[in-house]
């Protein structure tokens, strides 16, 4: 954007317009993932011009905001629950190098927030064999991910629930484990964290 454009009194307020709808989807469990939230934001306040879009960091600033004013800051139980659920669950999927991300590591927490697994498999049907195979009745969806600048491919994701935990297993290229998947709206690595560092992480709460 312009510094004309970020001057712009009615610019800057569509920005915080839409910072503060994705917040609130981010929020109420709507969505989970922020450009997502971004996109349906947009959608339902007309505003087409990408210019307009706000950052990650202001989508966050909108979301403690939110968060102070309406209560829902993330439960430290349910996030420990989620951490958990995670850490079995990547024994399990081991073979595939697994990454945690979303919930369990940060951003909202709600009844609904899932358990995020990035499983690493060249063939994404190896991951679909072995669900099968263990007799997971999961659901195939797909979601993006930007695995590069400009490279956002639709990835196989598959979702299960066990017990009261949502699960989504993300199938990414063999790759992503040296080169890790950016943030959804900035140019900077995805926090994820492998099993040994999550490992530590509950231990320390």
């Amino acid at each position: 954007m312009s510094p004309r454009r970020q001057d712009d009194p009615r610019a800057r307020q569509r920005r915080q317009q839409l910072a503060q709808e994705a917040a609130r989807l981010l929020a109420t469990g709507a969505q989970h993932d922020p450009a997502r939230a971004l996109r349906k934001a947009a959608e339902r306040l007309g505003v087409r011009d990408e210019s307009l879009f706000p950052g990650g960091d202001e989508i966050r600033e909108a979301l403690q905001a939110h968060q102070r004013l309406f209560g829902g800051e993330a439960s430290p139980s349910r996030r420990q629950a989620l951490r958990e659920a995670a850490l079995e669950a990547m024994a399990f999927f081991a073979a595939y190098d697994p990454r945690v991300a979303g919930a369990a590591l940060e951003g909202p927490v709600d009844a609904h927030a899932p358990v995020c697994l990035h499983l690493h498999a060249d063939d994404p049907d190896d991951v679909a064999r072995f669900l099968h195979d263990q007799r997971i009745p999961a659901d195939q969806t797909s979601r993006r991910l930007r695995l590069g600048r400009g490279d956002s491919p639709a990835l196989p994701c598959w979702e299960f629930t066990a017990g009261d935990v949502a699960f989504e297993l993300w199938v990414l290229p063999t790759s992503a484990l040296r080169q890790p998947p950016l943030e959804p709206l900035e140019d900077r690595p995805l926090r994820r964290a492998s099993a040994s560092a999550l490992r530590q992480l509950i231990a320390s709460t």
